[in-house]
């Protein structure tokens, strides 16, 4: 399988807690489509203590995982929310 591109995308999102709206990430995110994962490469800045896990409300926001053998997060569905 391919691997994610090296050169880093222009694009930044801040990716939100869907529950309490605290600023979680803020990413590097590639393409127009939702966001399904993040690759733990691309992300800018990260407000979380715990990983997966929103220092705000205490709930699991994504899964940690490899994809691709890149390590990265995998979101639940409807526990984020990006702008």
């Amino acid at each position: 399988m391919a691997k994610p591109n090296k050169k880093q995308p222009s694009k930044t999102v801040e990716i939100y807690c869907a529950n309490c709206k605290f600023q979680l990430f803020k990413y590097r995110k590639g393409g127009k489509g939702a966001l399904v994962k993040c690759f733990k490469e691309r992300i800018v800045e990260d407000n979380t203590t715990t990983p997966c896990i929103c220092p705000k409300c205490g709930k699991e926001f994504a899964r940690d995982t490899l994809v691709r053998g890149t390590p990265a997060y995998k979101m639940i569905g409807g526990k984020v929310i990006s702008k």
